[in-house]
């Protein structure tokens, strides 16, 4: 890979990509080309080690077991925390987003480490399953639209003092704190329970990891046309009532 190059990596695609969230890569990726971006995409597998060289990583959902073997084999390789330590950004989704806080339960109904990269903590509901249509409202500093998303999980996930939520819902159940938090994030790391996949349905924000990577404040337009059709259906969808 050469220095201009913009390094996507899709972190274990073989146990974390069970609810299309490998859509998410694709969309950084394609939004990036039309900017006229060099990328370099690499999907690195359970049994390869992570590199550290990357500028955005994504991790996605998965079942229980899969998480478990992904958190462990992240612990054990190291890469993805050097990364971040190194600057690189990273989004993550559902499994991911817990793997990346500090602990969540897995599915033999243990307390299994986490990355530590996101101050939160996971455990398991207790009531119904969170299920269907999320909409909310983006936290304002990050400048973006509302979010909107699907959700489908048990988990519910704490925020500590230095994560901030990355959205407030106004449908749906977000953490499943009952505090109305959706996701959380700090200054390169962010995490959601939204699928979708999240970023075909919030394109702004893929262009916020592309503008952190890239150290920029704006990106040249792109057209947008696909994107707003889609969101405009899913926001009035959560919109109906039930």
């Amino acid at each position: 890979m050469s220095d201009n190059q913009l390094r996507i990596v899709w972190i274990y695609p073989d146990l974390l990509s069970t609810y299309g969230d490998q859509g998410n890569v694709l969309v950084v990726e394609r939004r990036a080309q039309q900017r006229g971006l060099d990328v370099a995409r690499l999907d690195v597998r359970s049994d390869q080690p992570i590199p550290t060289s990357g500028d955005i990583y994504l991790i996605g959902g998965g079942e229980d077991r899969p998480q478990r073997l992904a958190a462990e084999r992240l612990r054990r390789d190291g890469g993805l925390t050097r990364a971040v330590e190194n600057g690189a950004i990273v989004f993550s989704v559902c499994a991911g987003y817990q793997i990346l806080g500090h602990e969540f339960i897995n599915d033999l109904g243990q307390r299994e480490p986490g990355l530590g990269l996101l101050d939160v903590v996971s455990v398991r509901g207790e009531g119904a399953r969170c299920v269907g249509d999320v909409l909310g409202d983006v936290d304002q500093r990050l400048g973006l639209p509302p979010l909107t998303g699907f959700e489908n999980h048990q988990g519910v996930t704490h925020l500590g003092p230095t994560a901030r939520p990355l959205a407030q819902v106004r449908f749906g159940n977000g953490n499943g704190t009952g505090d109305g938090t959706e996701g959380a994030y700090n200054d390169t790391v962010f995490g959601t329970y939204m699928h979708g996949p999240v970023l075909a349905r919030n394109p702004l924000i893929a262009d916020l990891l592309l503008k952190l990577a890239l150290d920029v404040n704006a990106l040249p337009p792109t057209d947008d046309r696909w994107y707003e059709a889609l969101r405009n259906e899913r926001i009035a969808a959560a919109q109906q009532p039930a």
